[in-house]
């Protein structure tokens, strides 16, 4: 066992043990505002002069001190963390580098401080380790540091006092309002919106010339927040309560535009997202929103930001919803709406202070007078003192051959610089500058330059003293530099601001919104078109297409089919080989109402919602609802049908409506009653109507009964239906042409007639003459029979104007301008 050491003797005062009693309170109060005054004015606040954190502000100051600047490469951030945390931040890298990665951050900040270079973070994820990030100085922060070698701010010891560091930068840029400030200090916090670099410049620029100014002229210059990532901002009292007071709140929003994703389909697409708003946690709480049954109506939602582009987020809205109400609810249970809260909290004069629009503008204002004085007092004894020196060289040039004999005859430099002073009348840095003289300066040139120099110095020197000694004229040089700041780095205006939701797809507060437009679109009665070139869509409600004179004079396209429907329900295409293909109204796209004529210019092609085989095409829509009337079909082989609707297959998305032979394909199909009139028109221009009664409804199956007798190697070229009481208003038109021209190459005769013109015939009958063929001619190209007025369209939906009616049905035609691809 080792042995205790022996206790050497002592006095057996110094033996008793001395215990100080402390009072625990008193302990404690003091260690915590220790604390607190360390976190507030050392770590979480910024200050209002330059608007930088300590560590903020050491960061930019080693930078520059390195010589990071904009032209020069850039460096390893872990050489910069390295020099900070060495030489002046007392902490350790973790921090520096957070700090640091925030100061490069485009979307964090309105103008970033720091060139990153690298994987420097997102709003989802963090930045990379500084060993593989690489940064320099940003052009915008040359502006914060310039002038800090000309005693333009005080230094400060660092944290060991063996180096010193600004107490605070230059700032020609008004940091604190451009990129905001967020922190949490000890039992008060900070949080600051961006805003916009040459709003701020313009309002500091009108309190530099006008002291006096009041909060609302100042804020006819800045009139809110400009944040980074762009958006909107929904009501701006808040913002006019923190300019006033320092502290308020604004909503910020999403900029959103509903587009076509498909041809079928609407999306939401998201082009800015608000403030610090990241797009995969919009995208979680989309998910977490369509799981718990708060949002509806959205497919899918799908995140295609890349470096080209920028952000785009689209959410797919599935068919049946409005896109306006579905942006609703997201504004209502996403991030796409955000709250801002402002808390204006910064050191001024080392305390911590709630400040105002114009308070802050003031604090910056008068940091930049004092930073400009102080720069010019410094130029003015830096150009007098050089002043003082030139005056002494001239005096030395002058004589020069009697100041080397003084040299040579001194014993020493100090009997010399003695010499000098008496004998030339010059101070001692004039001789001590005299004897440091190389001998090349004694040139005839050199004495030229010195005296350029002296006139250029005197210029300076009164320029200088002029500054100094008239306050309006220091104050117009800050506004001038505070104004070449704004012209250099300044950018557009990003955020929108709006006074209030109107006019928007979203009103009111979250917790008390109403919404104008449904969630769902609503079975209301409408038309579903499908136009000569074969585009479809729906219109927005049930009244009937039409169209008038005025848009012949501009580009438009016919309608060759309309069916009365409503918006939740379905209707059939009937194509040329005899299918009927089920769509849903939905999946067309609704055309904006009007009270002129529809524009089937937002319609979707028909390949985009019907498979169509080769060579095969729609002929025309038909209602599948249980009340609407018979389908009437006719072939180009002269048969005709009809089907019942109740014929539809429910289960089904297409099914055979008539039973076709090989050569056989259907021309027409309409909705009749028993009174109707059926039309055929024949390739030589034989004309047939009988009544649809005499043909009787049949099944899907049935391949029809005869229609029309036809010539040999004729076919049917046109079917049609024609009311009772609109005989008197239809027309027939006819086109005629060559069969051996290549078709859509010539234009042909084109004769417009009465309807009622033409005798009635019995079913199975060849009919009568339509149209004469002049000679060349010996088809007809084309054929319509319907309610007039008819219009022409060409296969790019241009118009074509027809004749006027000619009372003679079989008269002949008259030449078109250009070929006709549809009559509707």
């Amino acid at each position: 066992m080792a042995r205790r050491p022996a206790t050497p003797d002592l006095p057996p005062e110094d033996l008793v043990e001395k215990i100080v009693d402390i009072d625990v309170a008193s302990e404690m109060e003091g260690s915590f505002l220790e604390y607190a005054y360390s976190v507030i004015y050392s770590r979480a606040l910024p200050d209002a002069r330059d608007g930088l954190k300590p560590v903020q502000r050491r960061i930019l100051f080693q930078m520059a001190d390195m010589g990071l600047r904009p032209d020069r490469p850039y460096v390893k951030s872990a050489r910069v963390v390295g020099e900070v945390m060495g030489k002046l931040h007392p902490h350790g890298d973790a921090p520096i580098y957070d700090a640091m990665v925030r100061l490069a951050q485009s979307f964090a900040l309105r103008l970033p401080l720091v060139d990153g270079h690298g994987n420097f973070g997102s709003l989802d994820d963090g930045p990379a380790a500084p060993r593989y990030t690489e940064a320099r100085l940003a052009p915008s922060a040359t502006a914060m540091t310039t002038g800090l070698d000309e005693d333009v701010v005080d230094f400060v010891p660092n944290y060991d006092n063996k180096l010193t560091q600004p107490e605070v930068l230059p700032a020609a840029i008004p940091n604190l309002l451009v990129n905001g400030a967020a922190g949490i200090a000890v039992g008060m916090a900070t949080n600051m919106a961006p805003h916009n670099l040459v709003e701020v410049v313009a309002a500091a620029r009108h309190l530099v010339l006008h002291p006096e100014a009041t909060l609302d002229e100042l804020m006819r210059f800045v009139p809110g927040p400009d944040l980074p990532t762009g958006g909107k901002i929904v009501g701006l009292d808040g913002v006019r309560d923190a300019y006033r007071t320092g502290r308020g709140a604004f909503k910020t929003r999403a900029t959103a535009v509903v587009e076509n994703v498909t041809p079928r389909r609407k999306g939401i697409v998201i082009t800015e997202l608000p403030y610090m708003v990241g797009p995969e946690k919009v995208i979680e709480k989309i998910k977490e929103g369509v799981q718990s049954k708060k949002l509806s109506g959205i497919s899918d939602a799908v995140d295609l930001t890349d470096r080209q582009h920028g952000l785009r987020l689209v959410i797919e809205v599935k068919t049946g919803f409005h896109p306006e109400a579905v942006l609703e609810q997201l504004y209502r249970y996403t991030p796409l709406e955000d709250s801002f809260s402002i808390n204006n909290v910064a050191l001024v004069d080392g305390q911590p202070r709630t400040l105002g629009l114009r308070e802050l503008l003031q604090v910056w204002v008068d940091h930049r007078v004092a930073v400009v004085r102080r720069r010019s007092q410094h130029r003015l004894t830096k150009r007098q003192e050089r002043l003082h020196l030139v005056e002494g060289l001239l005096v030395a040039i002058l004589d020069i051959d009697e100041v080397i004999q003084v040299i040579r005859t001194s014993d020493d430099a100090e009997s010399a610089r003695t010499r000098l002073q008496t004998v030339f009348d010059l101070s001692e840095l004039q001789a001590e500058y005299i004897l440091e003289l190389r001998l090349r300066r004694l040139t005839k040139f050199s004495r030229l330059e010195l005296e350029r120099e002296k006139e250029q110095l005197l210029a300076e020197i009164a320029e200088l003293e002029a500054i100094l000694a008239d306050d309006r004229r220091l104050r117009t040089l800050v506004s001038d530099e505070m104004a070449e700041v704004a012209a250099t780095y300044g950018t557009p205006r990003r955020t929108i601001l709006l006074e209030s939701a109107g006019g928007s797809s979203v009103t009111g507060a979250p917790a008390a919104r109403a919404s104008a437009t449904p969630l769902e679109i609503e079975d209301s009665p409408c038309w579903a078109l499908l136009s000569g070139t074969g585009l479809l869509a729906r219109t927005a409600d049930g009244d009937a297409p039409r169209r008038t004179a005025d848009a012949r004079r501009a580009k438009h396209d016919v309608l060759a089919s309309a069916v009365a429907t409503t918006a939740r329900a379905d209707i059939g295409a009937v194509t040329s080989r005899g299918r009927m293909v089920r769509l849903s109204v939905l999946d067309l796209p609704a055309l904006p109402p009007t009270d002129g004529p529809p524009s089937l210019s937002g319609g979707v092609p028909l390949g985009e919602v019907v498979s169509l085989q080769p060579g095969e095409r729609v002929v025309a829509l038909a209602s599948l609802a249980d009340d609407a009337p018979t389908l009437a079909l006719a072939t180009a082989q002269g048969t005709v049908k009809r089907v019942a609707p109740g014929d539809a297959p429910g289960n089904r998305d297409e099914w055979v409506v008539i039973a076709l032979r090989d050569d056989d394909s259907v021309v027409g199909a309409v909705a009749v009653a028993d009174d109707d009139e059926l039309v055929l028109v024949s390739s030589d221009s034989s004309l047939l109507h009988f009544p649809a009664s005499a043909v009787r409804p049949q099944g899907r199956a049935a391949g029809g009964m005869a229609g029309i007798k036809l010539a040999a190697g004729q076919r049917v070229v046109a079917f049609a239906a024609v009311r009772p009481d609109a005989v008197a208003d239809a027309v027939v038109v006819t086109v005629s042409g060559s069969s051996s021209a290549l078709p859509g190459t010539q234009a042909g005769n084109a004769k417009v007639s009465p309807f009622e013109t033409y005798p009635g015939k019995g079913r199975a009958t060849g009919g009568v003459r339509s149209h004469r063929f002049l000679k060349g001619e010996d088809t007809l190209l084309l054929a319509w029979v319907g309610a007039g007025p008819a219009w022409a369209a060409g296969s790019g939906g241009q118009p074509i104007d027809l004749p006027t009616p000619d009372p003679r049905r079989d008269g002949s035609g008259t030449p078109l301008a250009a070929p006709v691809h549809t009559v509707g």
